[in-house]
């Protein structure tokens, strides 16, 4: 076998030397994402195959125990997506803590739509909470009002790789007695005064899509110290198959219907199935270990292009910064319009599509606006005013690690022929 793995390892390494040198960005074209990948993931992943475990085994243990320490977390339990991750997380902080039908879960109003959708699935109820223009992230000063005597998680989202502020949100969790779950899929490594976000709540998940700032394809993590939340995930991850450690316990399971069952096929609850491969985690292995230097890159290149956009064009555009003590991981890079700009969100997109700049609205804009959530259970707690500005004037474009500073400025250039 390791004969082959070195005959595998000769023909590959070139390969992927070969494919970053000759096949760069072009660099009159700014592509929202682009994987960054070598030779280690390939033969990680053909190793895998090789060893004829391919479904959910020793990578994703291992995948789970390296991702959980990076972060800061006990336990790691890895799944199919990040939508999936959130599904989890709620039904475990549900069945531990008997949250009832209708009990509510705030959240940002500008965010994703698989940050509400799981919420209504399991019979809960978002509340939709306005967010700051200077983080993107919910308004802290917002939430209090916000909560009801229904009210039992706050869900704050770390929008495109800024954390939200954590310090205020657990006070004002710990003053209502509400669970937190932090949605950090697009904030791997993102941290406040070093601690890494995914740390700070009961519950968190994160999401590896090819998109993102590690990925594996598709893929998904949940994050908790908490013993029983993890055996709960655990176990919904897998159909609902009970906990069960063959290395300290007996194999059997009795009840007065089942007398010496297989434990491998006694189900405690009603569950899923939204396990990691084998070839995937192995893949992941490998992405964190580069994760802090593809973070450096990203950051490097959003603070070159904050920085020529401000001196260029102040006039136009507001682009957030960090805070001191918070570490921004840039998932993508936000521009958003002034109101005294002569221009529309929709014509800057349309310009730099033109100019094969791929570009993005900030995702779903205003949740309740949303065709999906019109007619479903939720309450606004106020106005939203921020959020519905958002949504019609921020634009957002990729800053990964693939990205050289010619490609930045090709973008400044376009920005230039645009206000021209």
């Amino acid at each position: 076998m390791q004969e082959l793995i070195s005959k595998i390892e000769k023909l590959i390494k070139p390969f992927y030397n070969e494919k970053y040198n000759s096949e760069k960005i072009d660099y009159n074209s700014v592509p929202l994402a682009a994987p960054m990948y070598d030779e280690r993931e390939a033969i990680s992943g053909i190793k895998t195959i090789l060893s004829g475990w391919i479904s959910q085994g020793r990578n994703v243990n291992l995948f789970e125990k390296a991702f959980s320490n990076y972060i800061g977390c006990k336990n790691g339990i890895a799944v199919n997506s990040g939508s999936s991750a959130n599904l989890l997380a709620l039904l475990a902080l549900k069945e531990k803590y008997n949250l009832q039908t209708g009990d509510e879960v705030i959240i940002p109003a500008a965010t994703f739509a698989t940050v509400a959708m799981p919420i209504l699935q399991v019979g809960l109820v978002p509340i939709y909470v306005d967010v700051s223009i200077q983080t993107l992230n919910i308004d802290p000063q917002l939430i209090e009002n916000a909560i009801s005597s229904k009210t039992k998680i706050i869900m704050p989202v770390h929008t495109l790789g800024y954390p939200a502020d954590m310090d205020s949100i657990v006070k004002i969790a710990k003053k209502y007695k509400l669970l937190i779950l932090e949605d950090c899929c697009e904030a791997h490594g993102s941290s406040i005064n070093g601690k890494k976000v995914g740390s700070f709540g009961d519950i968190a998940a994160f999401s590896f899509f090819v998109a993102h700032n590690m990925t594996t394809g598709e893929g998904g993590m949940i994050l908790t110290d908490d013993l029983d939340l993890y055996d709960i995930c655990r176990s919904m991850r897998e159909f609902g198959r009970i906990s069960y450690n063959p290395e300290v316990e007996d194999r059997y399971y009795t009840d007065k219907k089942l007398i010496e069952y297989d434990k491998r096929y006694v189900f405690s609850r009603l569950g899923y199935n939204v396990r990691m491969t084998d070839i995937l985690a192995a893949f992941g292995i490998e992405q964190l270990k580069k994760l802090d230097m593809m973070n450096t890159k990203r950051r490097q290149n959003a603070e070159w292009l904050r920085n020529e956009i401000i001196n260029s064009f102040e006039n136009y555009f507001f682009i957030p910064n960090e805070e001191a003590g918070y570490y921004h991981t840039f998932y993508t890079f936000p521009i958003i319009l002034k109101e005294s700009a002569p221009f529309m969100r929709n014509d800057l997109a349309k310009f730099f599509e033109s100019r094969d700049i791929e570009t993005r609205p900030l995702f779903a804009g205003c949740l309740p606006d949303q065709p999906a959530f019109k007619k479903a259970k939720g309450r606004i707690s106020e106005s939203l005013n921020n959020s519905e500005f958002l949504k019609n004037r921020l634009i957002f474009i990729g800053i990964h690690p693939r990205l050289e500073i010619r490609h930045l400025e090709y973008v400044l250039d376009s920005i230039h022929d645009f206000i021209k």
